[in-house]
């Protein structure tokens, strides 16, 4: 039988007893548990699905202080991160809870029927929604719980009226476990079927691979690398019946600071950006990983306020010892491509410390390896030499989930041009603030043009992310019956 080791990422030192490994007979049980409750679930109201959710943020709650304990062993993200996050964690499923029982799943456009021939003549129709079937789920390393086992993709696919099979992170597996037993107890306590939300755990294609293979999963939904990201996909896609392949992978965001918001504020905003840079050790997919400037005495400042600013900066340790030997690989592999070390200093085996580097823009254009996502408290400086090459930057880039314009306040044709050459490659801009933090709102937009996601329509995160596990049908003639279900499930 293969084991599971669970460590501490203060100091390497095994966690807990050996876990075992899923077998993959047992990936496919639990596959198949999920296919068994879609029927029953898909069928359910927006109350039974709110009263799930409810229940589960409840469960969370209730058991903080061993979750948030468990959680700092296995992450070293500190108590006060993770209180955070198993707070915006719940705040998560009551959000979906209430839009189950607005009914937002259900929501169906009436078409009315139009007398006359075609094109203006057309029958009766409506336009709902119905759920995809069973997600599989596979869990981030950097946020324990917001990206986790009942994370935003697990409320998002309940919300829709679909199952889900999580599979847990190698980096937090205990806590995994632990918050999986807190939803058994409350799938067992409504009455609910086990397979509703099941759980598998360990690497390779036995066990992820297996289960984007499954006949009875009809999506996937994953936070991770681009590479393992990229695999799955084509997993995904390679089936007899391809699937829908959710993917939040690699971003190195974009931050352009220009030289007249630097010479009034370039202390206040390198303080802040070195902030952003080493938060979490630099483990968020939404790192400032590249910081564009325009020549100039401004930027220059700027440049030597960040290094003091960012040289004070003290990273904790990282999630893995893989992820801590992958961040040494990423930093050399930036500094063989021609990247100029400002900043790099030796860490020790669990904590980096920051690294900052600059590089001629012309250079970061033409060279792949310059633009390439370095996972922990990294920034490259690119510096143009006028807006012209910075919107070059932009588009070498191809895609990421933020793009930051420090200094687009006043309307000219430079800034017009650099707004547009953002959307045109980030799912969300920042005019204020820095990347760091992602917002569960209603606007929300956490997703980008490749490689920052597969699916550059759709978002992770925010009311939106609802819409993934969705399937629009449209009803023509409809009989009265039907239509009285006014979008809701038969």
């Amino acid at each position: 039988m293969k084991t599971l080791q669970s460590f501490r990422a203060r100091t390497g030192e095994a966690l807990g007893a050996p876990l075992p490994a899923t077998t993959p007979e047992q990936v496919d049980a639990a596959a198949t548990a999920a296919g068994d409750a879609f029927a029953a679930w898909a069928a359910s109201s927006g109350e039974q699905r709110a009263t799930l959710l409810r229940g589960l943020a409840a469960a969370l709650e209730s058991d903080r202080e061993g979750l948030v304990a468990l959680a700092d062993d296995e992450t070293a993200l500190g108590p006060v991160r993770l209180n955070g996050e198993l707070d915006r964690t719940a705040f998560q499923l009551r959000r979906f809870a209430d839009m189950a029982e607005r009914g937002v799943a259900f929501a169906f456009t009436d078409d009315p029927a139009v007398p006359g021939a075609p094109p203006v003549g057309h029958p009766a129709m409506v336009r709902q929604c119905v759920p995809l079937g069973p997600v599989a789920m596979f869990s981030a390393s950097n946020f324990p719980f917001a990206f986790s086992v009942l994370g935003g993709d697990t409320a998002s696919a309940l919300a829709a009226g679909c199952p889900v099979v999580v599979k847990a992170h190698s980096g937090h597996l205990h806590l995994s476990n632990r918050v999986f037993g807190l939803v058994q107890q409350v799938l067992a306590a409504q009455g609910l079927p086990a397979g509703l939300v099941g759980l598998i755990q360990g690497g390779g294609a036995d066990v992820g691979v297996r289960l984007v293979r499954h006949p009875a999963i009809a999506a996937g939904a994953f936070t991770g690398s681009t590479r393992g990201g990229a695999a799955l996909q084509a997993e995904a896609s390679a089936r007899p019946r391809p699937i829908p392949f959710y993917g939040e992978l690699g971003s190195i965001n974009p931050v352009v600071a220009l030289p007249a918001l630097l010479a009034t504020k370039g202390a206040e905003l390198a303080a802040t950006l070195a902030g952003s840079i080493a938060l979490g050790c630099g483990q968020f997919c939404t790192s400032p990983g590249v910081i564009v400037l325009i020549k100039g005495a401004e930027s220059e400042a700027f440049v030597a306020q960040l290094h003091t600013a960012l040289a004070a900066q003290n990273p904790h340790a990282m999630l893995t010892p893989g992820m801590r030997q992958a961040f040494d690989a990423g930093v050399e592999h930036l500094v063989h491509a021609g990247a100029q070390p400002l900043l790099r200093e030796a860490g020790n085996a669990e904590a980096p410390r920051p690294f900052l580097a600059q590089v001629e823009a012309a250079d970061f254009i033409a060279k792949d390896a310059l633009r390439e996502e370095v996972f922990g408290p990294s920034s490259v400086i690119v510096w143009a030499d006028s807006v012209a090459q910075v919107l070059q930057v932009l588009h070498a880039v191809g895609g990421s989930l933020t793009v930051t314009l420090w200094g687009a306040e006043t309307d000219s044709t430079d800034t017009r041009a650099l707004v547009r050459g953002a959307m045109a490659i980030a799912g969300r801009v920042l005019f204020a603030g820095v990347p760091t933090g992602v917002a569960v709102t209603a606007a929300q937009q956490h997703g980008g043009p490749w490689p920052s996601s597969t699916q550059p329509m759709t978002t992770s995160v925010g009311d939106a992310a609802i819409d993934r596990f969705l399937r629009p049908v449209a009803l023509q003639d409809a009989p009265v019956w039907l239509l009285a279900q006014q979008g809701r499930p038969v």
